[in-house]
């Protein structure tokens, strides 16, 4: 499934139009766009100042405070617009009612029309962890649709080599191995979350699916072999999202739910066992205890956070930063990882990524080491310039002088 793709903002200022403040956060949705660090514009406003501003958590509580007592409020411009003029507001409100209804029911054909299609994608998931799993093998029709004259011709020459040097009683490597955690690994999102520990279990995993649930979220589902580690064939992961339509006819995400993990004697990978003594304070004797500390983990991954209530004194700071990125790990696996799961194993996916990363500096102007750079080159392109007219002119011009040439 494509991306949507960004409009590029204009180069020139645009006036903010008086509106009321809206009561309701954007939502969150495979279709919803972040804010990019171009589109945020700085006041002058000294650093250390504002760093000093900010380093109040009172001070910044007040602000937030503030903030939150204004969503919803009247800028008071429209209450002071002539009675013809509220009406005519009045009018274009009704017609954007009937624009977001158009905009919910175009959602809900979208997902429709993707339900109906990874009814399609599904026999060739199917047939892709057969081969995987060594099952079968793929037919000669399927290896020269994936591959070009030239690496055809290298193929066939490796396994006549191997065909010649093997002896024929020995055996083979079934399907491929590792071939999910490869393409993990690759996938930069999900690589950051795998530990070395994990990778022990992760050579177990066989497949990863996903499927659409009856209300709208989907669910993924990752499949294992007999391990080690749990006793868990399969575990999944559902994401929800509210029943109500967001903005713009977007679903809004809810919350995620994560399947529980059997995990076998001194096998969980989501702890750490940490020795810790302790005193008697009658009898002054210390002892080792072992306790259970969290550690890092991808299994952590079907733990997901929970979106704080009404009723929580104890919210995380980080506790949004946390269900997006949750989220958006979600997104990928269902996006990219499971419809290119072989490019992500090659690698090839990832020229992609780098170009999409390419854009993105484009769009903001390119990187900065890069700018230094090339302003490094010129003035090393206008000093060789200096040095080579000054040799030529027998060096009777002083030095001062093209320094000033330089600086016009």
């Amino acid at each position: 499934m494509s991306e949507p793709i960004r409009n590029r903002k204009p180069d020139f200022p645009v006036a903010p139009t008086p509106q009321n403040t809206p009561a309701n956060n954007a939502p969150i949705s495979s279709h919803a766009q972040q804010p990019g660090i171009a589109s945020i514009k700085e006041e002058n406003l000294d650093q250390a100042t504002a760093e000093s501003l900010f380093a109040h958590p009172r001070l910044v509580s007040m602000i937030q405070g503030k903030l939150g007592s204004l969503i919803g409020r009247s800028s008071g411009y429209i209450e002071s617009l002539p009675a013809p003029v509220r009406r005519r507001v009045a009018g274009l409100k009704g017609i954007q009612k009937d624009h977001a209804k158009l905009e919910a029911e175009f959602q809900e054909e979208f997902l429709q029309l993707e339900k109906k299609y990874l009814q399609k994608y599904t026999p060739l998931y199917q047939r892709r962890a057969i081969i995987v799993g060594g099952a079968s093998e793929p037919t000669d029709a399927e290896v020269v649709a994936g591959q070009d004259n030239q690496e055809g011709d290298e193929v066939k020459q490796d396994e006549d080599e191997q065909k010649k040097e093997e002896p024929a009683a020995e055996t083979l490597m079934i399907g491929i191995p590792e071939f999910w955690l490869s393409a993990m690994k690759n996938q930069i999102s999900l690589n950051e979350m795998i530990t070395d520990r994990d990778e022990e279990a992760l050579r177990h995993l066989t497949d990863i699916r996903m499927e659409y649930l009856d209300r709208p979220g989907f669910r993924l589902i990752f499949e294992f072999s007999e391990n080690e580690f749990f006793t868990n064939k399969n575990i999944s992961k559902t994401y929800y999202y509210q029943e109500e339509n967001g903005y713009g006819g977007d679903f809004i995400y809810d919350h995620a739910d994560g399947d529980q993990i059997d995990w076998k004697a001194d096998q969980d990978l989501t702890v750490r066992v940490e020795s810790k003594k302790q005193r008697n304070k009658s009898t002054k004797q210390t002892r080792v205890v072992k306790i259970k500390v969290p550690t890092e983990s991808f299994f952590n991954f079907f733990s997901p956070p929970k979106p704080p209530t009404d009723d929580d004194d104890n919210v995380p700071e980080d506790i949004e930063e946390r269900l997006e990125l949750d989220y958006q790990l979600g997104e990928d696996i269902k996006e990219k990882l499971i419809p290119r799961a072989i490019d992500w194993f090659t690698g090839e996916a990832l020229q992609f990524e780098e170009l999409g990363d390419e854009v993105d500096q484009d769009e903001f102007g390119g990187d900065e080491d890069e700018d230094e750079e090339d302003d490094d080159d010129d003035d090393r392109r206008s000093d060789n310039a200096d040095e080579e007219s000054d040799e030529e002119d027998g060096g009777s011009k002083p030095k001062k002088e093209a320094a000033e040439c330089k600086q016009t």
